[in-house]
Protein backbone atom coordinates (compact mmCIF):
# COMPACT_ATOMS: atom_id res chain seq x y z
CA UNK A 1 0.00 0.00 0.00
CA UNK A 2 2.97 2.19 1.05
CA UNK A 3 4.80 1.49 -2.38
CA UNK A 4 1.52 2.15 -4.36
CA UNK A 5 0.82 5.80 -2.23
CA UNK A 6 4.54 6.71 -3.46
CA UNK A 7 4.24 5.36 -7.23
CA UNK A 8 1.27 7.63 -7.12
CA UNK A 9 2.54 10.77 -5.21
CA UNK A 10 4.97 10.47 -7.64
CA UNK A 11 3.08 10.31 -11.00
CA UNK A 12 1.23 13.54 -9.99
CA UNK A 13 4.41 14.90 -9.11
CA UNK A 14 5.75 14.24 -12.90
CA UNK A 15 2.09 15.59 -14.19
CA UNK A 16 2.26 18.68 -12.83
CA UNK A 17 5.58 19.70 -13.91
CA UNK A 18 4.69 18.33 -17.45
CA UNK A 19 1.14 20.68 -16.85
CA UNK A 20 3.85 23.57 -15.73
CA UNK A 21 6.43 23.16 -19.26
CA UNK A 22 2.91 22.83 -21.10
CA UNK A 23 1.53 26.14 -20.08
CA UNK A 24 5.04 27.37 -20.56
CA UNK A 25 5.27 26.58 -24.08
CA UNK A 26 1.49 27.31 -25.10
CA UNK A 27 2.03 30.96 -23.48
CA UNK A 28 5.15 31.79 -25.05
CA UNK A 29 3.96 31.02 -28.51
CA UNK A 30 0.80 32.66 -28.28
CA UNK A 31 3.20 36.31 -27.92
CA UNK A 32 0.71 37.22 -25.69
CA UNK A 33 3.64 37.80 -23.20
CA UNK A 34 6.79 39.90 -23.26
CA UNK A 35 9.72 37.57 -23.76
CA UNK A 36 11.24 39.86 -20.86
CA UNK A 37 9.18 38.22 -18.51
CA UNK A 38 9.02 34.45 -19.38
CA UNK A 39 11.29 33.88 -22.53
CA UNK A 40 10.60 30.73 -24.76
CA UNK A 41 11.85 27.62 -24.14
CA UNK A 42 14.23 27.49 -26.95
CA UNK A 43 15.85 30.71 -26.14
CA UNK A 44 16.25 29.42 -22.40
CA UNK A 45 17.54 26.08 -24.06
CA UNK A 46 19.83 27.51 -26.01
CA UNK A 47 21.07 29.91 -23.19
CA UNK A 48 21.74 27.12 -21.25
CA UNK A 49 23.63 25.68 -23.74
CA UNK A 50 25.49 28.83 -24.01
CA UNK A 51 27.22 28.63 -20.57
CA UNK A 52 27.76 24.76 -20.81
CA UNK A 53 29.84 25.38 -24.05
CA UNK A 54 31.70 28.53 -22.35
CA UNK A 55 32.42 26.59 -19.27
CA UNK A 56 30.15 29.15 -17.57
CA UNK A 57 28.01 26.59 -16.03
CA UNK A 58 29.97 24.18 -13.33
CA UNK A 59 32.33 27.13 -10.98
CA UNK A 60 29.34 28.76 -9.83
CA UNK A 61 27.41 25.69 -9.50
CA UNK A 62 30.57 23.90 -7.30
CA UNK A 63 31.27 27.23 -5.27
CA UNK A 64 27.72 26.73 -4.15
CA UNK A 65 27.55 23.49 -3.67
CA UNK A 66 30.39 23.59 -1.29
CA UNK A 67 28.91 26.87 0.69
CA UNK A 68 25.35 24.71 1.24
CA UNK A 69 27.45 21.64 2.26
CA UNK A 70 29.58 23.87 4.21
CA UNK A 71 26.59 25.67 6.09
CA UNK A 72 24.74 22.69 6.06
CA UNK A 73 27.22 20.98 7.92
CA UNK A 74 27.95 23.48 10.75
CA UNK A 75 23.97 23.42 11.27
CA UNK A 76 24.16 20.00 12.11
CA UNK A 77 26.98 20.19 14.42
CA UNK A 78 25.69 23.03 16.13
CA UNK A 79 21.69 22.33 16.13
CA UNK A 80 22.36 18.52 17.34
CA UNK A 81 25.20 19.73 19.94
CA UNK A 82 23.10 22.65 21.33
CA UNK A 83 20.14 20.35 21.56
CA UNK A 84 21.64 17.62 23.39
CA UNK A 85 22.37 20.50 25.94
CA UNK A 86 19.29 21.63 26.39
CA UNK A 87 17.40 18.87 26.67
CA UNK A 88 19.77 17.51 29.66
CA UNK A 89 17.89 19.71 32.06
CA UNK A 90 13.62 20.14 32.28
CA UNK A 91 14.33 23.21 32.95
CA UNK A 92 16.98 24.53 30.63
CA UNK A 93 14.22 22.73 28.00
CA UNK A 94 11.73 24.95 29.38
CA UNK A 95 13.81 28.24 29.22
CA UNK A 96 15.63 27.76 25.87
CA UNK A 97 13.24 25.78 23.60
CA UNK A 98 10.88 28.79 23.47
CA UNK A 99 14.18 31.28 22.58
CA UNK A 100 15.00 29.02 20.08
CA UNK A 101 11.59 28.93 18.46
CA UNK A 102 10.94 32.71 18.65
CA UNK A 103 14.26 33.65 17.49
CA UNK A 104 13.45 31.38 14.57
CA UNK A 105 10.12 33.16 14.01
CA UNK A 106 12.29 36.47 12.92
CA UNK A 107 13.35 37.03 9.85
CA UNK A 108 16.53 36.42 9.56
CA UNK A 109 17.19 38.32 6.46
CA UNK A 110 16.96 41.59 8.19
CA UNK A 111 19.76 40.44 10.01
CA UNK A 112 21.76 39.80 6.13
CA UNK A 113 23.71 42.95 5.94
CA UNK A 114 25.38 41.97 9.46
CA UNK A 115 26.67 38.93 7.76
CA UNK A 116 27.62 41.32 5.18
CA UNK A 117 29.48 43.21 7.41
CA UNK A 118 31.58 40.60 9.43
CA UNK A 119 32.11 38.47 6.77
CA UNK A 120 32.26 40.23 3.30
CA UNK A 121 30.60 39.19 0.22
CA UNK A 122 32.57 36.12 -0.43
CA UNK A 123 31.35 32.92 0.08
CA UNK A 124 32.17 32.86 4.27
CA UNK A 125 28.88 35.27 4.89
CA UNK A 126 26.86 32.93 2.80
CA UNK A 127 27.86 30.34 4.99
CA UNK A 128 27.19 31.86 8.23
CA UNK A 129 24.01 32.93 7.22
CA UNK A 130 22.94 29.42 5.83
CA UNK A 131 24.25 27.59 8.97
CA UNK A 132 21.87 29.88 11.17
CA UNK A 133 18.69 29.67 9.07
CA UNK A 134 19.04 25.86 9.61
CA UNK A 135 20.39 26.08 12.96
CA UNK A 136 16.49 26.34 14.25
CA UNK A 137 14.58 23.66 12.60
CA UNK A 138 17.72 21.53 13.08
CA UNK A 139 17.52 22.48 16.79
CA UNK A 140 14.27 21.66 17.20
CA UNK A 141 12.96 19.12 15.83
CA UNK A 142 15.78 17.67 17.61
CA UNK A 143 15.01 19.02 20.92
CA UNK A 144 11.19 17.90 20.48
CA UNK A 145 12.65 14.57 19.69
CA UNK A 146 15.07 14.12 22.45
CA UNK A 147 12.44 15.26 25.45
CA UNK A 148 9.66 12.64 23.80
CA UNK A 149 11.97 10.03 24.88
CA UNK A 150 10.43 8.07 27.65
CA UNK A 151 12.92 8.18 31.02
CA UNK A 152 12.01 4.71 31.66
CA UNK A 153 14.53 3.35 28.85
CA UNK A 154 17.27 6.25 29.99
CA UNK A 155 16.68 4.79 33.72
CA UNK A 156 17.25 1.85 32.57
CA UNK A 157 20.72 2.07 30.29
CA UNK A 158 21.79 4.41 33.27
CA UNK A 159 21.45 1.21 35.77
CA UNK A 160 23.30 -1.01 33.20
CA UNK A 161 26.52 1.46 33.40
CA UNK A 162 26.00 3.01 30.26
CA UNK A 163 27.79 6.14 29.93
CA UNK A 164 26.34 9.44 28.72
CA UNK A 165 27.72 9.15 24.98
CA UNK A 166 26.58 5.44 25.04
CA UNK A 167 23.37 6.59 26.21
CA UNK A 168 23.00 9.20 23.64
CA UNK A 169 24.25 6.88 20.84
CA UNK A 170 22.33 3.40 21.65
CA UNK A 171 18.86 5.26 22.90
CA UNK A 172 18.22 8.76 23.10
CA UNK A 173 19.80 9.12 19.75
CA UNK A 174 17.65 5.79 17.53
CA UNK A 175 14.51 6.93 19.46
CA UNK A 176 14.52 10.51 18.26
CA UNK A 177 15.63 9.73 15.34
CA UNK A 178 12.35 9.82 13.26
CA UNK A 179 11.89 13.65 14.73
CA UNK A 180 15.44 14.60 14.47
CA UNK A 181 15.19 13.22 10.35
CA UNK A 182 12.86 15.92 9.82
CA UNK A 183 14.28 18.94 11.30
CA UNK A 184 17.51 17.79 9.47
CA UNK A 185 15.43 17.98 6.14
CA UNK A 186 14.24 21.20 6.51
CA UNK A 187 17.54 22.89 7.47
CA UNK A 188 18.68 21.36 4.77
CA UNK A 189 16.22 23.14 2.37
CA UNK A 190 16.22 26.08 4.19
CA UNK A 191 20.55 26.20 4.08
CA UNK A 192 19.93 25.47 0.38
CA UNK A 193 17.90 28.20 0.21
CA UNK A 194 18.90 31.07 2.59
CA UNK A 195 22.53 30.16 0.38
CA UNK A 196 21.10 30.92 -3.06
CA UNK A 197 19.33 34.05 -1.49
CA UNK A 198 22.10 35.55 0.05
CA UNK A 199 24.38 34.96 -3.29
CA UNK A 200 21.72 36.88 -5.25
CA UNK A 201 21.67 39.78 -2.53
CA UNK A 202 24.92 40.37 -2.79
CA UNK A 203 27.63 38.09 -3.93
CA UNK A 204 31.17 37.89 -6.13
CA UNK A 205 30.41 34.31 -7.36
CA UNK A 206 27.87 31.27 -6.97
CA UNK A 207 24.79 30.81 -8.67
CA UNK A 208 22.55 33.47 -6.84
CA UNK A 209 25.28 35.89 -8.09
CA UNK A 210 25.06 34.51 -11.67
CA UNK A 211 20.92 34.61 -11.68
CA UNK A 212 21.57 38.33 -10.26
CA UNK A 213 23.71 39.40 -12.95
CA UNK A 214 21.77 38.05 -15.55
CA UNK A 215 18.07 40.48 -14.44
CA UNK A 216 20.33 43.23 -14.30
CA UNK A 217 21.59 43.25 -17.94
CA UNK A 218 18.16 42.38 -18.87
CA UNK A 219 18.94 39.02 -20.36
CA UNK A 220 15.95 36.83 -19.60
CA UNK A 221 16.75 33.33 -21.12
CA UNK A 222 20.17 33.23 -19.61
CA UNK A 223 17.92 34.26 -16.17
CA UNK A 224 15.60 31.37 -16.69
CA UNK A 225 18.25 28.75 -17.66
CA UNK A 226 19.61 29.22 -14.07
CA UNK A 227 15.63 29.42 -12.53
CA UNK A 228 15.39 25.90 -14.30
CA UNK A 229 18.29 24.50 -13.03
CA UNK A 230 18.17 25.17 -9.57
CA UNK A 231 14.68 24.40 -9.81
CA UNK A 232 15.35 20.79 -10.81
CA UNK A 233 17.86 20.54 -8.71
CA UNK A 234 15.76 21.07 -5.55
CA UNK A 235 13.47 18.28 -6.99
CA UNK A 236 16.14 16.19 -7.24
CA UNK A 237 17.52 16.82 -4.26
CA UNK A 238 13.94 16.38 -2.32
CA UNK A 239 13.22 13.72 -3.69
CA UNK A 240 16.86 11.73 -2.87
CA UNK A 241 15.77 13.41 0.60
CA UNK A 242 12.40 12.10 0.60
CA UNK A 243 13.70 8.00 -0.21
CA UNK A 244 16.14 8.47 2.70
CA UNK A 245 13.91 9.65 4.75
CA UNK A 246 11.01 7.00 4.08
CA UNK A 247 13.64 4.11 3.93
CA UNK A 248 14.89 5.42 7.39
CA UNK A 249 11.25 5.29 8.83
CA UNK A 250 10.95 2.24 7.45
CA UNK A 251 13.73 0.66 9.26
Amino acid sequence: MLETSNASARIVQIAFLAIAAGAWYAVTTTGNISPLLLPPMDRVWSALNTLLARGQFWPPILITLTTIAQAYAIAIVTGVLVAYLVTRSRFLTEVFEPVIAGVFSIPITLFFPVFILFFGIGPASKVAYGATYGFFPIALNTIAGLSAVDERFLRSARSMGASSFDTFRHVLFPAAFPVILTGLRVGFFISFASVLGGETLSSAVGVGRNIALAAELMEPARLYAWIVFVILTAIVLNTIVSQIENRRRDY
